[in-house]
């Protein structure tokens, strides 16, 4: 393919020398959700240009490893070695690495678009039940109320205000699970 997916137009990554670059499957999940980024691509349109459904660019942005067909034609489209989505360290594209800074402001930006969907969500919504069932109706009151704390529940977490479960907390959890330190 030529025109708009040139690996030359990529965004120079700085790759890092040490510990900070993934390359465990978390990190080659993030790989095909910052290739498309750097384009400027949506998960729909990345779909139509591979061939491939929205769910399985979804799936694989989540962590599911994809078939080799899934990874052939994502290789094609974004113009980088199969390597690059292969488990493990990335052979030839050292720009498709993710150091954990990237992973960090991915899933921010990840959560945040959650926020801001769930908020528009219900801003459009509240009003056609409130409509449709009137102010009055305790069911109406006590749901709005229910949803309205889990918006600002959610908001303060992702905008980091209170932290109910951390990062300290996972490391905890996972240092227990292992039985050693990280």
């Amino acid at each position: 393919m030529s025109g708009p997916c040139r690996l030359a137009d990529v965004a120079t990554t700085r790759v890092a020398e040490d510990s900070d670059v993934h390359l465990d499957m978390a990190g080659n999940n993030m790989i095909v959700r910052k290739l498309r980024l750097q384009r400027g691509w949506s998960q729909e349109q990345l779909a139509e240009m591979t061939g491939l459904s929205v769910r399985t660019i979804q799936r694989i942005e989540r962590g599911q490893k994809p078939s080799l067909e899934s990874a052939r034609a994502m290789a094609a489209v974004f113009e980088v070695d199969l390597a690059t989505f292969e488990p493990g360290e990335p052979q030839m594209n050292e720009k498709a690495i993710v150091t954990d800074e990237e992973q960090a402001a991915l899933s921010y930006v990840k959560q945040l678009k959650e926020f801001y969907t769930l908020g528009f969500m219900y801003l459009v919504f509240t009003p056609l039940i409130i409509w449709k069932r009137g102010i009055d109706d305790p069911i109406v009151l006590w749901g709005l109320l229910g949803v309205t704390v889990g918006i600002v529940i959610h908001g303060l977490i992702t905008f980091e205000k209170i932290t109910i479960v951390g990062p300290q907390w996972e490391k905890r959890l996972v240092e227990k699970r292992l039985g050693r330190k990280l």
